[in-house]
This record gives C-alpha cells, structure tokens and sequence, in this order.
C-alpha cells in the first residue's frame, strides 16, 4: 500500500480516512490515503515510536526520543508536553502507544540498549497528567482493549508473552494481570497488536515474517498473514469499512529485502472498531 518505504515503520492508526503511521528511525510522520494513493510525510526531529490524533482540530500527539509532545502537521509545530525519563534513562525513548476508550493516551518506553526491566508503560490523562501504570519492562509494545472495554492486552516483547488484565475505564486502573498467550516457541517476537471485532487479536510477529489472528482466550492461532519481509512490526485495521489490515514492516541493516519498510495492506475477512483519538 502506497509508495513510502521506512527505515522502521510502526505504529499505524486509522483517522479520519487515512492511515497515519511513523517511521521510527527515519524520524518521521506518515500518512497514507488509500483513495487517492498519496503518501505524506512530516520530519519531526527525533526518534518517534507512537503518533494519535487528537480530537480538538487537527493536531496529533507523539511519543519519541524527547517523551510525548503535541504536533501540528499544519505548521510543522511542536510542543513537549511530557518527559518521564530524560536525565536517569537516556537510552531510553517512547515506543508504542494508543489511546484507550476513554480518551486516554497508553504509552511505553523501550530500552535501547535492551537494558532488561528498564523501561515502564505510562498513562497519559486528557488533563496531561503521566501517570506510571506498568514497570520493569525492556520493549514496550502492543497494546489494545476488548469492546467492551473492561480487558487490556498488553506486550513486553522479550518476554514473548501477550498479559491480559482487568480495566477499569472509569478509573484507568489495571489489575488482576496475568498472561494470556505465550508465544515463546512460536516463531518471530511479539510487536505491535490491534483487535478485531470479534475480541481477537491481531499480532505483527517481527522476524517471523508473519501477523497471526490469535484468540486470546483459548490462546489459539486462528488465521495467520504471511508477508514477504521479516520486520513485521505492527497492524491496525482501517479503510471505509474498516475491513483492511494495514501492515508496517521496518528494515533490518543486515538483511536485503526489497519490500523491507514498505507499507502493505490485507483483507482478513473481518473489520475492527474504529480508533479513539486522544481526548485532551
């Protein structure tokens, strides 16, 4: 789908009627319109690992080397709004995120140097407030909520482990955790991840060359997309009727792979819900 090709793409989330995604080391906003088939790209100046809309207008809001800042693709603006971990964690940046029901905007951190249980997942309110949700962990990445919003999924990727709690939208609070799939003899490592409309999970298996639909309560491989790079980094349904799985893959240094960070598109047979812009 579409022309762009990514250093590391990640992070897609459908808005509006387009695809908004980064591309992690090319620090960079994408955006893809599968109608007109035009490509858009902003350079924001740092590593960045999660890009949301915002429900005010027109700005977006994104997670990088530099923590969570506002971003007007209209004028090229930035605002730094939050940094949990500037002075003790350099080697640390934000890495996934999205937006629970609420509004609330679900964010971690990665360990670059893959200092193991250095990193934590973070809440951030629509007043702005970070709230420490998840520590101790190396690679924060995927996450989603069940529809009716009482269940998160969540991935430390080195554990190879999908943990599931109970979620309290009122509150945001998170407990009663425990581990849903574990995929360690499975093959590629668990990314990013999005659900479907019948409560399964979809997982981008990097360097599986896969995403696999998983059940996550019976902890079964439904269905699984093959693609022809190993970067498989992460999925998010999308399109008009919210039937397209739109796929980023990333390029790893030490491979030749021609479709390596190039955005593909799949029609699994079944829709997902729409996403939640950040309310604040």
């Amino acid at each position: 789908a579409g022309n762009s090709v990514s250093q590391w793409g990640e992070g897609p989330v459908w808005t509006g009627q387009k695809l908004l995604f980064v591309d992690i080391e090319g620090h960079k906003i994408r955006e893809y319109d599968p109608v007109s088939a035009a490509d858009r790209e902003w350079s924001v100046g740092e590593r960045v690992g999660l890009v949301v809309p915002r429900s005010s207008g027109n700005g977006l809001v994104m997670g990088g080397d530099n923590g969570i800042s506002s971003f007007d693709p209209e004028t090229g603006e930035k605002n730094q709004w939050v940094d949990p971990e500037p002075d003790k964690k350099p080697d640390n940046r934000f890495n996934d995120g999205k937006c629970d029901p609420t509004g609330r905007l679900w964010a971690g951190t990665i360990s670059t140097v893959k200092k193991e249980g250095d990193a934590s997942l973070y809440c951030l309110d629509t007043d702005k407030n970070l709230t420490l949700k998840y520590p101790g962990v190396t690679n924060s990445n995927g996450l989603c909520w069940s529809s009716d919003a009482e269940v998160f999924y969540y991935i430390d990727t080195p554990t190879k482990k999908i943990r599931v709690f109970d979620f309290n939208n009122d509150t945001s609070e998170i407990s009663n955790e425990q581990i849903a799939v574990d995929t360690v003899d499975w093959e590629g490592s668990p990314d990013g991840m999005c659900i479907d409309n019948n409560d399964n999970l979809w997982v981008a298996f990097c360097r599986g060359s896969v995403v696999r639909c998983i059940d996550p309560k019976t902890a079964t491989v439904l269905e699984q997309i093959d693609l022809p790079v190993s970067g498989v980094t992460s999925c998010a349904f999308g399109g008009e009727s919210m039937d397209t799985l739109f796929i980023t893959t990333g390029q790893f240094s030490n491979l030749e792979e021609s479709g390596a960070g190039r955005l593909y598109a799949a029609k699994p047979g079944v829709s997902g819900p729409p996403s939640v812009p950040f309310a604040g």
